[in-house]
C-alpha cells in the first residue's frame, strides 16, 4: 500500500480538507475513498474566497449530509494538525 493511502487509512473517520482544483476548499469526515482519490466525505461545507468592499472573505456553504469528491479534482488532502493520524 502507498504512503498516501496509508495515510488516508490512518484517517478514516477523521476531520479532513480537501483542496479542489477550482481553488475551493471541503472540509468534512472522511468515509471512504479508493486508489483514485474519490472521496467520500460527511458532513461537507465548501469553503471559499469572495472578493467584497471590505476585502477578500471566507465563505462556506454546507454541501449536505454525505458526498462524494471526484479524484480528479483533488489537489490536496490535509488533517488538522497534519500528523497523520494515529
Amino acid at each position: 500500500m502507498s504512503n498516501a493511502m496509508q495515510y488516508l487509512t490512518r484517517n478514516m473517520n477523521g476531520n479532513v480538507l480537501v483542496s479542489l482544483k477550482n481553488g475551493s476548499w471541503v472540509r468534512g469526515i472522511l468515509r471512504a475513498f479508493d486508489n483514485h482519490l474519490n472521496l467520500i466525505v460527511d458532513n461537507a461545507e465548501e469553503m471559499y474566497h469572495v472578493q467584497t468592499s471590505e476585502g477578500v472573505q471566507l465563505k462556506t456553504t454546507r454541501l449536505g449530509k454525505r458526498i462524494l469528491i471526484r479524484g480528479d479534482t483533488v489537489v490536496a488532502i490535509s488533517t488538522p494538525g497534519g500528523s497523520g493520524g494515529k
